[in-house]
């Protein structure tokens, strides 16, 4: 029978964080000349047609493999390892709060005999997913370039016996502090993506002519709306704007997969 081993540190003193640890059972061609000249309107509508999808490489799990994720950048762990099916997560860990004191922090370690596995969900969205069957804190994550996205939960996950609760929602990535140095490839990196969220969404306009223009540009407003209150915690985002970067990227393959499927079956989408 499966046993589930729960064990809490020492009373929080101040502001200290209390710690408690969540142990898992082990799981294991030109024209020629000749040619009648094209009338001048054939060149112009060339130049406004929408051309093919434009290439988009998403990110796979090497990307995160030994890599320590922090949330937002700044607190707990998530580091994986590849397994021989699965991606593997070798090490959780959530920052959190008292549930009978929410003004005091708290720590939940989860810990398994053997590294949880990360099952795969395929790409619903454009990006991979992987679900996780924690007890009492089931993970699912989107898996970006050096990151993962957890989706908004409803509700926390409740540690009853550490009197603790946590969110693992959010972006998983690295410190945000040291990414300064690198902010001008980074803002490149979403420059790029933007790029191909415009030229997705002509694509999508021209081929259903019943998708509203308006429709759209209100989704990409309040796409940014909702980047910027996800975003706004992540270390010096100001100063580097990684999370910003690649929640561009997400939202690039989202709408690539949206675009996809208004093509004909058998239609080269790789360009």
């Amino acid at each position: 029978m499966k046993r589930l081993l729960l064990v809490f540190a020492a009373a929080v003193l101040g502001c200290g964080v209390a710690e408690a640890q969540l142990t898992l059972p082990s799981a294991v061609g030109s024209t020629a000349a000749d040619a009648p000249a094209k009338p001048p309107h054939a060149k112009k509508s060339h130049k406004t047609s929408p051309a093919k999808l434009s290439p988009l490489a998403t990110p796979g799990a090497d990307s995160i493999v030994g890599k320590p994720l922090l949330q937002n950048g700044r607190a707990g762990q998530l580091l994986f390892s590849s397994g021989d099916k699965a991606l593997q997560i070798d090490k959780l860990t959530l920052p959190g709060e008292v549930v009978s004191d929410p003004k005091q922090k708290c720590r939940i370690d989860i810990v398994s005999e053997t590294p949880i596995e990360a099952e795969s969900q395929g790409a619903p969205d454009g990006l991979q997913r992987y679900s996780a069957n924690i007890p009492a804190c089931p993970l699912v994550f989107d898996v970006l370039d050096g990151a993962v996205l957890v989706p908004a939960q409803t509700t926390a996950c409740v540690f009853q016996a550490a009197d603790c609760q946590a969110s693992p929602s959010g972006l998983w990535g690295p410190d945000g502090a040291p990414l300064e140095k690198d902010a001008k490839a980074i803002a490149k990196a979403r420059a790029r993506a933007e790029a191909v969220i415009a030229r997705t969404i002509r694509f999508m306009q021209a081929r259903d002519k019943g998708a509203s223009g308006a429709g759209l540009t209100r989704e990409q407003t309040d796409f940014a709306s909702e980047r910027d209150d996800l975003c706004h915690d992540y270390v010096s985002e100001a100063r580097h704007g990684f999370c910003a970067a690649r929640m561009t990227e997400a939202r690039a393959a989202l709408l690539r997969k949206r675009a996809e499927e208004l093509q004909p079956k058998g239609a080269d989408s790789s360009h």
